[in-house]
């Protein structure tokens, strides 16, 4: 605010949007006051403070929230490092993923040049880490991306219309809810035969149930709210209410969802190539490379081969874990400062 000239009247607005006129006149010590419409004397450095604060939006108090959970700030390194890893994988690996540096040297333990040492075939296992680190945030994002092409409608449309089309589409539900999604997938892989795209398809189309449901219950306590309530009387149609009412105000507990989803799918796909029905070989994938890990006398003369790949995952999943927990609390508008 503009410093008062002698004579002229400064409007403060309060935070009740009040208009107050204030009367500038000074003090015997340098300080100013200002006369109320009230006629009380107030400083001027007290009506000043009493402005009001410029609004923050929910992303902006929720990402502020999120840098004050030190778990969830642990969590977001460590998706970052995961996601540069993956992304720069070509750039990071000295060496290709199915490259053998030396058969002589197979399963050299860890040095200063080969830092995670070599396998059993004489590859860096460090490369290897990079290249399956690619192949384990893939599957994550696409994965989602087919389950939220699939869940979100479903349980949208369940949850508003409900009656006879949300029990048809929830038993549709729980017919797959019911059976164990690894086996699904198991089962998938084995008709269809493995590889990175099947992969893609098999997590995508067996896990959409669990994000169907969140969506369908966040959907049922919203259609019955008085903005939903208004845009139908004022002749909006289903499509209209779906789009700009139902799905802006159901996001968060979709993307809590989708960071929780994303560590699911590659842990499923790294038990389905442990099991040799997932990646197809040489390409490197962290659960094949924890199979390879396991076989016999490799485990006890060679250690390093299993622990790197399993500890990759292990980081991977708490990273986003404390990720997910975070955005969680954060997304949250009870929660308190």
């Amino acid at each position: 605010m503009a410093n008062p000239g002698k004579g002229t009247t400064a409007v403060v607005r309060h935070q009740t949007d009040t208009a107050v006129a204030a009367t500038p006149a000074p003090n015997n010590d340098g300080s100013s006051t200002a006369t109320s419409s009230t006629g009380t004397d107030v400083p001027l450095a007290a009506l000043a403070a009493t402005a009001v604060p410029r609004h923050r939006s929910l992303w902006t108090d929720a990402w502020r929230r999120l840098t004050k959970n030190r778990l969830a700030v642990v969590g977001l390194i460590i998706v970052v490092v995961f996601i540069v890893m993956a992304t720069f994988a070509p750039l990071l690996a000295p060496y290709t993923q199915a490259e053998v540096v030396d058969v002589r040297l197979a399963r050299q333990g860890p040095s200063w040049l080969w830092p995670f040492g070599l396998d059993q075939n004489g590859r860096d296992i460090w490369s290897r880490t990079l290249y399956g680190a690619r192949v384990s945030l893939l599957v994550g994002v696409v994965s989602q991306i087919i389950v939220l092409a699939i869940g979100v409608p479903v349980g949208m449309v369940a949850g508003y219309k409900g009656g006879n089309i949300d029990n048809l589409l929830m038993r549709f539900v729980d017919v797959f809810y019911a059976v164990p999604q690894l086996l699904l997938v198991m089962i998938f892989l084995n008709l269809f035969g493995p590889g990175l795209f099947n992969i893609f398809l098999g997590i995508g189309l067996v896990s959409w149930v669990t994000i169907a449901r969140l969506v369908r219950g966040t959907s049922l306590s919203l259609r019955e709210a008085e903005y939903i309530n208004a845009a139908r009387v004022s002749g909006a149609g289903d499509r209209y209410i779906l789009l700009r009412h139902l799905l802006p105000n159901s996001l968060t507990p979709i993307i809590v969802a989708v960071t929780f989803g994303i560590p699911t799918a590659i842990f499923t796909e790294a038990a389905l190539s442990f099991v040799g029905v997932g990646i197809n070989p040489p390409q490197a994938s962290w659960g094949q490379m924890v199979g390879v890990g396991t076989d016999t006398g490799l485990v006890q003369a060679s250690p390093h081969i299993l622990l790197f790949p399993i500890a990759a995952i292990g980081f991977t999943m708490l990273g986003f874990t404390f990720l997910g927990d975070g955005l969680r609390d954060a997304l949250d508008v009870r929660t308190k400062e």
